[in-house]
């Protein structure tokens, strides 16, 4: 014969697991904290990017420079550069978010070469008011 426990005498029910209210109050508090930090975050991607694109802009120049002041002729073509180990690799244009963007400027005389400046061949302006393609 089986005897049964008063109910007094069970273990109580343990609760496993979150209630419906507990989990909407976590997420409103998330969504708090993520409406403050999202509008400080995506600025700093693009004053990133923005920065990248002056400092792989002022390198190339240089590049371009140091390569006329060794041949006494401006390159053919970025990848010259990269070939005559000028360069590692061809920059990348980061608002463009492609290496073969670039708006290559010739020399007026075309014959001391092709490649005299490069300019961004990004869209839009950057933060300072100032296109992509005139920096």
């Amino acid at each position: 014969m089986r005897t049964t426990k008063p109910a007094a005498c069970r273990p109580a029910r343990t609760r496993r697991g979150f209630t419906l209210i507990e989990l909407l109050v976590v997420l409103g508090i998330v969504a708090l904290l993520l409406t403050l930090a999202v509008p400080r975050f995506f600025p700093s991607v693009d004053a990133a990017k923005e920065t990248v694109l002056m400092d792989n802009l002022r390198t190339t120049r240089a590049v371009i420079d140091q390569f006329y002041a060794d041949t006494g002729r401006y390159p053919e073509s970025l990848e010259q550069l990269v070939e005559k180990k000028y360069l590692a690799a061809l920059p990348v244009d980061p608002v463009a978010d492609s290496d073969a963007s670039w708006v290559i400027v010739p020399p007026e005389d075309a014959t001391q070469g092709a490649v005299y400046n490069i300019r961004s061949g990004a869209e839009g302006k950057g933060r300072n008011g100032k296109p992509y393609a005139e920096w």
